[in-house]
């Protein structure tokens, strides 16, 4: 447990980030009362952010071997994370976000494996080095944050000889030192008395508290990559809002790379720069975040934004109908396609490929807009804004074409 914990975090409160076409045609109304709703703030434009690529995860395929057959849980998922910014991962429950967490540091137990693809950390594969090479990789290079305290942190240590035993493991401190670091991450994390919280034990502590003992764990080796999976599930409002300005401000002063998993569209406006939606296993629209709550083209999106609350008073909640489909158990086509209002002919015939929506920003090699295939799948996060759906192009995986003008107004 302590091998995986790390370190805070550069600046996730850009307001509005990769904040571009504020109102398109037909658009403006219904895209300001939607951005109202979640609390997306205005922003200028700025250019491609030229930070180094820290995380790639290229074509990744996760399984579980199952009495029935095998199960896919992640399927061909691509996308990177670069230094100082934030990617979101956004889902429904059973999408396959925190399988993929698990999967780049190589966490996923049996009968779960990773089948295919790369997860390239600062040049190397994480999926080929040796384990003990990885035992230094998880926790001091890259952290993450289990979705519930109570269960992640063991009840009979305290907090502090789980901090102080995260400094051992990785070399980082020993004795008196490990003590008085594991107080001084305490007091970052912003927990009252931190000298005397050190020895309290998880069930001792709120949870809000405990959220913030495990972030203090991640920051223990100072990593440059940190993973949250959906850090504010379980905490009231405040107590939410209070973990994301944290999580905002050791971005800030630590300058981290943040993948942070989550359902709840409000944190994904206020911390992303680009947003990957995930259904059943697939990313299957990726973008920077105003244009994605601007512009969102897969239904599956579409039916996620129109699901917030806050529209007119009195008006009926929108819901997406149906629910996941179960592992093993996913349709011909497109996954989405049972549940989808705008299904027709193509949907149940093949998975969908990628259609390129926007191409800002793409190194050059990636604006070519003839059909393209990859030995790792599409590398979908070098392309601006994509989607999976036959409504834009004929794209059928693992095809990647440009959005076909003749298929918007489906």
């Amino acid at each position: 447990m302590s091998d995986i914990a790390g370190r805070g975090a550069r600046d996730a409160g850009r307001e509005g980030p990769g904040a571009r076409d504020a109102g398109r045609e037909g658009r403006g109304a219904r895209d300001a009362g939607r951005e109202a709703r979640v609390g997306v703030a205005p922003s200028a434009p700025r250019t491609p952010d030229p930070a180094p690529r820290l995380l790639s995860v290229e074509g990744l395929n996760t399984v579980f071997d199952l009495r029935g057959g095998t199960a896919p849980a992640v399927i061909d998922v691509s996308f990177h994370v670069n230094a100082g910014e934030t990617l979101c991962l956004v889902g429904e429950s059973g999408s396959g976000k925190s399988v993929t967490a698990l999967s780049i540091l190589r966490l996923v137990q049996r009968p779960g494996r990773i089948a295919s693809g790369s997860v390239l950390f600062n040049g190397r594969d994480l999926l080929t080095v040796s384990e003990r090479e990885m035992q230094h990789v998880r926790g001091a290079e890259i952290a993450l944050i289990f979705q519930e305290p109570m269960t992640a942190l063991n009840p009979v240590f305290t907090i502090g000889d789980q901090i102080e035993e995260t400094l051992i493991v990785h070399g980082e401190a020993r004795g008196r030192a490990a003590r008085e670091r594991a107080i001084e991450l305490l007091g970052a994390v912003s927990i009252p008395e931190p000298d005397r919280r050190v020895r309290d034990y998880p069930h001792q502590l709120s949870g809000g508290l405990r959220q913030r003992a495990l972030i203090a764990m991640a920051l223990a080796c100072k990593p440059s990559v940190l993973i949250a999976d959906e850090p504010t599930t379980a905490l009231d409002v405040t107590i939410q809002a209070q973990i994301l300005d944290l999580l905002r401000d050791l971005k800030k002063r630590f300058g981290l790379a943040l993948l942070l998993i989550t359902h709840d569209l409000g944190v994904v406006a206020e911390m992303a720069d680009r947003v990957a939606v995930m259904y059943a296993g697939r990313i299957v629209e990726e973008a920077p975040v105003r244009e994605l709550f601007q512009n969102p083209r897969h239904p599956y999106t579409q039916g996620l934004l129109a699901s917030i609350p806050g529209g007119a008073r009195g008006s009926r909640l929108a819901a997406i109908q149906g629910t996941v489909p179960p592992l093993g158990h996913l349709p011909p086509g497109c996954p989405f396609a049972p549940r989808c209002p705008r299904r027709f002919e193509p949907c149940d015939t093949a998975v969908p490929g990628v259609t390129v929506i926007e191409d800002r920003g793409a190194r050059p090699e990636a604006r070519k807009t003839e059909s393209r295939t990859s030995d790792l799948g599409p590398r979908t996060s070098d392309l601006g804004h994509t989607t999976r759906c036959y409504l834009y192009s004929p794209a059928v995986e693992p095809e990647v074409l440009p959005e076909a003008p003749m298929k918007k107004s489906r």
